[in-house]
């Protein structure tokens, strides 16, 4: 079992980042490293997990409401006036599976989200190309299907998904 440890992303671990997220492709989209430097900067919660080595294993990026960010399913969400913490991505090493570092990453944006007083965690999962790893896992934390929408020009079906932070 690995030991990880959970910290605030910084700029140099976006190579890291973007070389992670390209591995979890289709579960999430890829990402130049320029893109993933462009959101780093939009979120207010951006975390990553290393192994003893200082290697990433796992990251998660969160925005807050009102950011000028374009993704069709952040303006979804925006769109409805509730205060929420939309999480944008989060991906976990083959080798970190397991280990519950997804669960400890969540629970670090619903500490967050309950101090800046929104009320719920947002996020979206992939439903065609289907992630039902992802699905199982969002249900244990709590998140219920608000909806569903086509995106990337009617080429991804997402869930949105949505859990107070109470």
């Amino acid at each position: 079992m690995q030991n990880l440890r959970m910290r605030m992303m910084r700029e140099e671990d976006v190579p890291a980042v973007t070389s992670l997220n390209r591995g979890a492709s289709p579960a999430v989209n890829i990402l130049t490293e320029e893109e993933v430097s462009a959101l780093f900067g939009l979120c207010d919660i951006a975390l990553v997990a290393t192994n003893r080595e200082r290697q990433v294993q796992a990251f998660l990026l969160s925005l807050a409401p009102g950011q000028p960010y374009e993704s069709e399913n952040y303006q979804w969400f925006e769109s409805r006036g509730i205060r929420h913490q939309y999480i944008d991505r989060i991906v976990v090493s083959p080798s970190a599976k397991g280990t519950g570092i997804g669960r400890a990453l969540y629970e670090s944006v619903f500490e967050r989200a309950r101090e800046r007083g929104a009320n719920e965690v947002s996020c979206e999962v992939n439903t065609e190309p289907a992630n039902p790893g992802s699905l199982a896992f969002h249900e244990r934390l709590g998140f219920r299907l608000l909806a569903e929408q086509w995106t990337k020009g009617d080429t991804v079906k997402v869930a949105l998904l949505a859990r107070s932070v109470y």
